[in-house]
């Protein structure tokens, strides 16, 4: 299906058995299966690691707009059209995330000052690879977030790198609205 790179099974079917029943759940979930997780089925441990990490996180003490906020951000600063793109549409469409406010933070940039804080960490991460300063911590902190939140807004950093690398080297077709890096 996919022009170059890796190989996205044409449906649930056509991906590994082992893949099959966590495809099924995704399309329970979405109503769709995503060109992603059919790429990810490929490895049925990577999809299943995926998916678990996914609905841990999900089930942490970060709100969806602030997960949605750091995708974004991370999927602007590793070029990732796929991700940019499918992240800008679940913000607008399962989180109603305002469009202003989905330019803003592929920007690196909030209206909500702790969200801001957790986008300017979300950067540094980013770019340092983990390696933020004292100061950074110390400004984090400052906004309000307890460790238990940090170690969560690294994990969503690494969980949506994942998805940014295996996109941009497995070249999946964007089958969301398509929005570019800029």
């Amino acid at each position: 299906m996919s022009v170059s790179g890796l190989h996205v099974p044409a449906s649930i079917d056509d991906a590994p058995a082992a893949s099959q029943i966590p495809l099924q759940g995704v399309l329970k979930q979405l109503g769709s299966v995503p060109n992603l997780f059919r790429m990810i089925a490929n490895s049925p441990a990577a999809l299943n690691g995926y998916l678990e990490m996914s609905q841990s996180l999900g089930k942490g003490v970060l709100p969806a707009s602030v997960r949605e906020a750091i995708a974004l951000l991370v999927a602007q600063l590793n070029e990732c059209d796929y991700c940019l793109s499918a992240h800008a549409f679940l913000a607008a469409n399962l989180v109603k995330v305002e469009d202003s406010e989905i330019t803003a933070n592929r920007k690196g940039l909030s209206r909500d000052r702790q969200t801001q804080a957790i986008l300017q960490f979300t950067g540094e991460v980013v770019s340092q690879r983990g390696k933020v300063s004292d100061d950074s911590l110390a400004r984090i902190r400052e906004a309000g977030l307890n460790d238990a939140e940090i170690v969560e807004v690294v994990q969503h950093v690494a969980l949506n790198i994942f998805t940014n690398y295996l996109n941009n080297a497995g070249r999946a077709e964007v089958d969301f609205p398509l929005v570019h890096p800029v």
